[in-house]
């Protein structure tokens, strides 16, 4: 899954490299906001990634809105209830189509790069529900008279790429001259009824597993403000160009009640998401939590998003035990851009969970908490 990178972010295992490997945060100088290849993606844009996401408070009060009255559609069996990962809609007695968008700015510089982190975190929701991906259309905004066209050919590639790895054909989209970069995929996909899976059917008891480690959004504030070495990027995109395609076999294990994705609202707000969905509580082990190399310090020298403070406003309230650790309250709140899957399950199961990660290169993946009775809300413990 090797991509091209800029001559600041060598491959991970270049010997070559202009820092000491053993440190992912000793910075290499920073690329110019304008080369002659074009501007930087980054400075064009005023948030990258999953960042970009408006506040789930925010979003839920704009859609609360509406004034048209509610339609029933007997086969959509899942619309905007419980904010689920994607639409799913019924089309005979064994199957489901499954639908989905997701697109944002850019949070690397490389455009092939950003092109495969956005197209491989748009097909992570149709996984997270379970399903096989069959095709896909391309979102695409350009700065047209500001990017080199190359530029914008190379996030193409980086997209398709990405459904190739997947096994599906990019099959058209729409494109439109846009002031910022904007990129992204619809996904389309099919799941058997039987094994589709919610964010709301935890059940009491369950324990969480979440397939990769956190921290990329503060990672992604780090390389804009020229704090992160090769080392630190190449984790960055190892993680965020990873298919989550363990989704679909862990979907098939009666074991294994809910499933989402963990993304712009960080692991606290996709959390919380199960609890109210589940109508239960989700404890969280911060000690069993993994991390992108380098992801701590940077959070305890202040380096964080924005996302991260709206997150934390939106749905702050209805989560315990963060109310004096700040820099852990940054990393929980962070948003991943095609962050892990986030996996309830009944305990017995939890060995078969992490098996299915680790045979398909997930080996970070491991048990992060538990949902228990109790008032919707996430408990840090």
């Amino acid at each position: 899954m090797a991509g091209r990178r800029p001559p600041d972010h060598p491959r991970a295992g270049d010997r070559a490299h202009r820092h000491n490997a053993a440190d992912p945060l000793r910075p290499l100088p920073m690329t110019p906001a304008s080369t002659d290849s074009g501007p930087r993606l980054t400075s064009l844009s005023h948030g990258g990634g999953c960042g970009c996401k408006i506040a789930p408070g925010v979003l839920s009060a704009l859609l609360a809105q509406s004034a048209l009255p509610p339609m029933v559609f007997p086969d959509l069996l899942v619309g905007t209830e419980t904010a689920d990962d994607a639409a799913v809609y019924r089309i005979n007695e064994r199957q489901a189509i499954v639908a989905t968008t997701d697109f944002f700015m850019p949070i690397v510089d490389d455009p092939r790069d950003f092109g495969r982190i956005a197209a491989t975190n748009a097909l992570s929701d149709l996984y997270a529900m379970g399903a096989q991906p069959l095709m896909a259309l391309a979102i695409v905004g350009m700065p047209i008279n500001v990017l080199p066209h190359e530029v914008i050919a190379k996030i193409l590639e980086g997209g398709e790429s990405v459904c190739r790895e997947a096994g599906i054909p990019l099959a058209g989209g729409h494109s439109i001259d846009s002031v910022e970069p904007i990129y992204g995929l619809v996904g389309i996909g099919i799941v058997e009824i039987e094994h589709l899976k919610r964010n709301a059917s935890a059940q009491a008891g369950d324990v969480l597993v979440l397939g990769k480690p956190l921290g990329v959004g503060i990672l992604s504030a780090a390389l804009k403000k020229g704090e992160l070495g090769a080392d630190g990027y190449a984790a960055m995109i190892d993680a965020t160009t990873r298919l989550n395609r363990p989704g679909t076999e862990l979907a098939r294990l009666p074991e294994v009640h809910a499933l989402t994705d963990v993304t712009g609202f960080g692991l606290l707000g996709h959390t919380l998401e199960l609890a109210r969905g589940a109508g239960l509580s989700a404890h969280i082990d911060a000690r069993a939590l993994r991390w992108l190399p380098g992801v701590q310090a940077l959070a305890e020298r202040g380096t964080v998003t924005g996302a991260s403070g709206r997150n934390w406003a939106s749905y702050g309230a209805d989560v315990k035990g963060l109310e004096h650790d700040t820099v852990l309250r940054a990393l929980l709140t962070d948003p991943q851009t095609s962050g892990g899957l986030l996996v309830a399950c009944a305990p017995e199961a939890a060995e078969r969970v992490l098996a299915i990660f680790a045979q398909q290169g997930f080996g970070d993946a491991a048990v992060v908490g538990r949902m228990a009775p109790g008032a919707p809300q996430v408990v840090v413990d």
